[in-house]
């Protein structure tokens, strides 16, 4: 059997070298044309007020609080909460604004605990940062209850949820702000790109000043046929070359028309799984009830993870783990202890192969290794 790969994405090629050509033949494969077209089919797909396209997730969390920290005359720092088990972005957004990073721990779903998150509110707390992790909602519910209790902002990480639904609803109305990643593995892969989504128009409109370093008008808008070429624009923020492409967006509108179908074998990948770890010592990730997850990730826990890793890799499988606690970084040392779940939980977890190139008989073989191995 060929190795069995973590994540491989799929693309509708000859869609997307088509959508491509259109940018080659007008000569614009930068900011405009296709971004925009991207940006409205974005809105239109997920009922968000606002979408803004980005070169990636990160960019888009580091502009999030970036913008909500000028907003609201937020001080250096002042505490944003945010998850241990999350990809380092998450956190290094709040760092880059000089706010300081306070983790709370995380729950069964491995989201947020509302519990342990209303035990870290300080007088200096400002915002929440909510991970949807693996395309899961978790207690997304109660932690904007929490916001709404204590006037914090809400940013909602949503780099594994493209597609994802809770009560037949994309989630993020209720946030401040929500960031998606169209990274090459995940559920609506370009090569690296992203979207940001702002809930009020006046920090969308800021946010597309900063993203092209904060001058008032973007290329394409001085261009769009009205004549001669209009050089002349202010420049109001120091900001960042944070904005997409026309190229990743070109591919990701292609890929958008795809996305609950190919979410909807993701979910028939993840029921084969739990159909085969039933009444075994395995343990997958639950998913919190309602959530039609975009299922990123499919995670197990398992007693013995580093050796069970070794077994698969040895099996030509070769699965990953999401993520190691980010208070053992260098980084977030300071907050070492504090989350005592996500500190057991991470030397525990193993994430099985989740890509649409996964047949039946791939998972059934990846089940029989796990379950031969796994203790």
């Amino acid at each position: 059997m060929e190795n069995i790969q973590l994540f491989v994405p799929r693309y509708h090629v000859e869609e997307c070298l088509a959508e491509i050509r259109k940018c080659l033949e007008i000569g614009w494969t930068g900011l405009g044309f296709k971004t925009n077209e991207f940006e409205e089919k974005w809105k239109e797909y997920t009922g968000l007020r606002n979408a803004h396209f980005l070169n990636s997730a990160t960019a888009g969390l580091h502009l999030a609080i970036k913008i909500l920290k000028h907003v609201h005359g937020w001080s250096d720092g002042d505490e944003v909460i945010s998850t241990p088990i999350t990809f380092i972005s998450t956190n290094h957004a709040i760092s880059y604004e000089n706010l300081k990073v306070v983790f709370a721990d995380v729950d069964e779903f491995l989201c947020l605990d509302p519990r342990d998150v209303e035990k870290k509110i300080t007088d200096r707390t400002r915002a929440i940062v909510f991970v949807g992790y693996g395309g899961n909602i978790g207690n997304y519910d109660k932690i904007v209850d929490i916001c709404k209790t204590h006037n914090l902002s809400l940013i909602l990480d949503a780099a594994h949820m493209s597609g994802t639904r809770y009560r037949n609803q994309i989630p993020g109305k209720e946030a401040d702000v929500v960031v998606y990643s169209f990274h090459a593995v995940k559920t609506l892969p370009t090569a690296d790109s992203g979207m940001i989504c702002f809930n009020e128009d006046v920090h969308d409109t800021i946010c597309r000043k900063m993203s092209w370093l904060g001058i008032t008008k973007d290329t394409y808008a001085r261009s769009e046929n009205r004549g001669a070429y209009k050089w002349r624009y202010d420049v109001e923020y120091l900001g960042h070359k944070y904005h997409g492409n026309s190229i990743m967006a070109a591919i990701g509108l292609v890929q958008l028309k795809y996305l609950d179908q190919d979410n909807a074998y993701r979910r028939q990948i993840a029921k084969w799984y739990d159909d085969g770890f039933a009444n075994s010592s395995v343990r997958p990730i639950p998913i919190q009830k309602d959530c039609e997850s975009s299922r990123h990730l499919y995670v197990i826990e398992v007693n013995n993870r580093d050796e069970l890793l070794l077994a698969l890799n040895e099996s030509g499988i070769y699965p990953g783990v999401h993520y190691q606690d980010n208070t053992e970084y260098a980084m977030y040392k300071y907050a070492h202890g504090t989350c005592p779940y996500a500190h057991r939980i991470h030397h525990r977890i193993l994430s099985l192969p989740m890509h649409l190139q996964l047949t039946k008989s791939n998972v059934e073989y990846i089940i029989d290794v796990v379950k031969k191995y796994a203790q």
